[in-house]
């Protein structure tokens, strides 16, 4: 079973917060028929989007993260709620897998540099915020840590991965760890922190000899006493629903409705975070545009 876990050191200088996610990365590239190179990519976001959505405090809250760098892949999307359970896609889930040298795949190529890292967070309480930092590596960890310091002004590490089993491509492991200096941390803590990341193995690695989220918290914080906030299970969990298409489609025009129709008159909705296929059939599509229509116009029932 996936977890997450998020730590803070005794004096509230540090933050850390880690994930197994290997069950949501093994879930996702089932779903979507993912290419090695999708599956490493779509994975490293999804455990970005589980970590940074379970820092929200609002119950209803979600953060939605988009790369699109102008590869091959496309864009790749990953959205978190306040729990950290996850959904994602990527728009070319067959984008060839490349390697570099040292035979790790070339994430970076896959994505491309040319474009954003769009994070949106919504507090279901009005507008959402909106923040963008160009591409700076593509590689997905680096780029995360480019947004926490340019756009929000927040000093941190951030480490991602999904291990792939190189004859079979299924997913072995996949994890993520983010490191947060919080305000007045010192110059003492600051250097104790960067030693720790520099010896930091990655996160594969470290889940892979047995150690558990909160033994890679601990080592992130060697040298600080470490107290845990909390830890609870996250899954990939997609959040469509039939009803959620009909409340879309009362937003339709009777006409555009009728367009979307295909030759049996009937109209099929595939949901890009999980592939499930919902159809609604004559009887469907003619009762909502009544129903519609009844809210709409409620004195000429």
């Amino acid at each position: 079973m996936d977890k997450i876990i998020r730590c803070i050191t005794s004096d509230g200088a540090v933050m850390a917060s880690a994930i197994d996610a290997s069950d949501i990365v093994f879930t996702a590239k089932k779903l979507h028929g993912l290419s090695r190179c999708a599956t490493a990519a779509l994975g490293r976001l999804l455990c970005a989007a589980s970590i940074m959505g379970a820092m929200l405090k609002q119950k209803n809250a979600f953060v939605n993260l988009t790369i699109k760098g102008g590869g091959e892949l496309g864009a790749v999307v990953a959205i978190s709620d306040s729990h950290g359970n996850v959904r994602g896609y990527a728009d070319n889930p067959d984008c060839p897998t490349e390697y570099y040298d040292n035979g790790k795949i070339n994430v970076a190529k896959a994505v491309g540099k040319d474009g954003m890292l769009t994070v949106m967070r919504d507090y279901g309480t009005g507008e959402p915020y909106v923040g963008q930092v160009e591409i700076l590596s593509g590689e997905i960890a680096e780029d995360i840590t480019n947004y926490y310091a340019t756009s929000e002004q927040i000093p941190s590490a951030c480490a991602l991965g999904v291990l792939i089993n190189k004859d079979d491509g299924e997913v072995m492991l996949a994890g993520g760890l983010l490191i947060q200096l919080l305000p007045g941390a010192d110059d003492s803590v600051i250097d104790k922190i960067e030693k720790n990341v520099a010896k930091l193995e990655p996160v594969t690695t470290m889940l892979a000899k047995g150690m558990s989220i909160l033994d890679i918290c601990k080592t992130a914080l060697e040298g600080f006493e470490v107290e845990v906030l909390d830890e609870y299970p996250v899954n990939y969990a997609c959040a469509c629903s039939k009803q959620k298409l009909e409340r879309y489609f009362c937003t339709l025009s009777d006409d555009d409705m009728r367009s979307l129709k295909d030759s049996n008159g009937e109209i099929e909705a595939v949901c890009h975070f999980c592939n499930k296929k919902y159809v609604f059939n004559r009887e469907d599509i003619d009762r909502i545009i009544k129903e519609k229509n009844n809210l709409e116009n409620p004195d000429d029932k």
